[in-house]
């Protein structure tokens, strides 16, 4: 799922690797940018997962996050949106409490 920040993959995860957290991987390539927005870019996407993957992910996922070229320069409550945009299109977010 393409967002303007972010692209975010998800797949279910393997039967066989138990856990009760989310499991995350970020991703940068050089179309991004040099290696100081690089780094800056898969900062601010790991803050992003943080607010936004505990509470609202489904745990029996495993996500990557990619940076775009916007994501570095993209203000971070967009950036939240976008993650929690592209969870509910993937049907990836956490089922609501009873």
């Amino acid at each position: 799922m393409a967002t303007p920040g972010l692209v975010l993959q998800c797949a279910r995860r393997p039967a066989d690797v138990a856990g009760d957290l989310p499991r995350v991987g970020f991703t940068a390539s050089r179309r991004v940018g040099g290696a100081v927005v690089r780094n800056r870019a898969r900062r601010r996407l790991r803050a992003a997962a943080g607010a936004v993957l505990p509470a609202s992910a489904a745990v029996d996922r495993d996500y990557v996050l990619i940076a775009r070229r916007t994501t570095a320069e993209r203000g971070f409550a967009d950036l939240v949106a976008d993650l929690e945009h592209a969870l509910a299109r993937l049907g990836a977010l956490r089922p609501a409490a009873p």
